[in-house]
Protein backbone atom coordinates (compact mmCIF):
# COMPACT_ATOMS: atom_id res chain seq x y z
CA UNK A 1 0.00 0.00 0.00
CA UNK A 2 2.91 2.10 0.89
CA UNK A 3 4.73 1.56 -2.37
CA UNK A 4 1.22 2.74 -4.14
CA UNK A 5 0.95 5.98 -2.41
CA UNK A 6 4.49 6.52 -3.02
CA UNK A 7 3.80 6.08 -7.36
CA UNK A 8 0.49 8.25 -6.65
CA UNK A 9 2.62 11.10 -5.20
CA UNK A 10 5.46 11.00 -7.70
CA UNK A 11 2.81 10.86 -10.69
CA UNK A 12 0.82 13.38 -9.02
CA UNK A 13 4.31 15.52 -8.81
CA UNK A 14 5.53 14.82 -11.73
CA UNK A 15 2.39 15.87 -13.86
CA UNK A 16 2.22 18.47 -11.85
CA UNK A 17 5.83 19.70 -13.17
CA UNK A 18 4.01 19.37 -16.75
CA UNK A 19 1.18 22.16 -16.51
CA UNK A 20 3.36 24.56 -13.98
CA UNK A 21 3.98 27.11 -16.97
CA UNK A 22 7.37 28.92 -16.44
CA UNK A 23 8.38 30.63 -13.61
CA UNK A 24 10.83 33.93 -13.29
CA UNK A 25 12.16 34.62 -10.21
CA UNK A 26 13.64 38.46 -9.87
CA UNK A 27 15.51 40.27 -7.30
CA UNK A 28 14.01 43.05 -5.45
CA UNK A 29 16.48 45.04 -6.43
CA UNK A 30 15.74 44.99 -10.12
CA UNK A 31 12.90 47.38 -11.62
CA UNK A 32 10.16 45.18 -12.79
CA UNK A 33 6.77 46.65 -14.72
CA UNK A 34 3.89 44.16 -14.42
CA UNK A 35 1.76 46.64 -16.17
CA UNK A 36 4.49 46.54 -19.39
CA UNK A 37 3.85 42.78 -18.97
CA UNK A 38 0.42 42.90 -18.68
CA UNK A 39 0.41 45.43 -22.02
CA UNK A 40 2.46 42.85 -23.87
CA UNK A 41 0.55 39.27 -23.41
CA UNK A 42 -2.12 41.31 -24.27
CA UNK A 43 -0.61 42.24 -27.84
CA UNK A 44 0.67 38.46 -28.41
CA UNK A 45 -2.74 37.69 -27.64
CA UNK A 46 -4.33 40.04 -29.88
CA UNK A 47 -1.63 38.27 -32.47
CA UNK A 48 -2.52 35.25 -32.09
CA UNK A 49 -5.71 36.33 -32.80
CA UNK A 50 -5.65 37.91 -36.05
CA UNK A 51 -3.39 35.13 -37.02
CA UNK A 52 -6.25 32.61 -36.31
CA UNK A 53 -9.23 34.68 -38.01
CA UNK A 54 -6.57 35.16 -40.99
CA UNK A 55 -6.18 31.54 -40.98
CA UNK A 56 -10.22 31.13 -41.65
CA UNK A 57 -10.32 33.02 -44.30
CA UNK A 58 -10.74 31.33 -47.78
CA UNK A 59 -9.64 32.33 -51.37
CA UNK A 60 -10.48 31.18 -54.12
CA UNK A 61 -8.99 31.70 -57.60
CA UNK A 62 -11.92 30.19 -59.00
CA UNK A 63 -15.75 29.29 -57.93
CA UNK A 64 -17.10 25.29 -57.85
CA UNK A 65 -19.83 24.56 -60.35
CA UNK A 66 -23.28 25.76 -59.71
CA UNK A 67 -22.37 28.80 -57.87
CA UNK A 68 -25.68 31.19 -58.76
CA UNK A 69 -24.50 35.17 -58.84
CA UNK A 70 -26.50 37.56 -56.56
CA UNK A 71 -27.06 41.47 -57.04
CA UNK A 72 -28.39 42.25 -53.64
CA UNK A 73 -27.57 44.10 -51.32
CA UNK A 74 -24.07 43.69 -53.67
CA UNK A 75 -22.28 41.14 -56.36
CA UNK A 76 -21.75 37.91 -54.82
CA UNK A 77 -21.92 34.39 -55.79
CA UNK A 78 -23.93 31.56 -53.66
CA UNK A 79 -22.48 28.13 -53.58
CA UNK A 80 -23.45 25.33 -52.15
CA UNK A 81 -24.75 27.00 -49.28
CA UNK A 82 -21.31 29.25 -49.07
CA UNK A 83 -20.78 32.98 -49.96
CA UNK A 84 -18.51 34.09 -51.99
CA UNK A 85 -17.37 37.58 -53.20
CA UNK A 86 -15.28 38.74 -56.19
CA UNK A 87 -11.96 40.42 -55.24
CA UNK A 88 -9.46 41.90 -57.67
CA UNK A 89 -5.67 41.08 -56.79
CA UNK A 90 -2.63 42.15 -59.11
CA UNK A 91 -5.00 41.92 -62.30
CA UNK A 92 -6.43 38.03 -61.23
CA UNK A 93 -10.20 37.85 -59.99
CA UNK A 94 -10.14 36.07 -56.91
CA UNK A 95 -13.20 34.92 -54.38
CA UNK A 96 -13.43 35.39 -50.62
CA UNK A 97 -15.50 33.24 -49.04
CA UNK A 98 -18.01 35.79 -46.71
CA UNK A 99 -20.93 35.15 -44.34
CA UNK A 100 -23.89 34.85 -45.91
CA UNK A 101 -25.36 39.12 -46.79
CA UNK A 102 -28.82 39.95 -44.54
CA UNK A 103 -31.85 40.50 -47.13
CA UNK A 104 -34.38 43.00 -46.76
CA UNK A 105 -37.74 40.75 -48.26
Amino acid sequence: MKIFALVLIGFTFAASQVFAGQVVVRKSSEPFDAFAVRDQVAKDHQWREALRMQQQIQILQALPLGCLPVVKPYHYYRCNGLSYRPYQHKNQELFIQIDPPQTEE
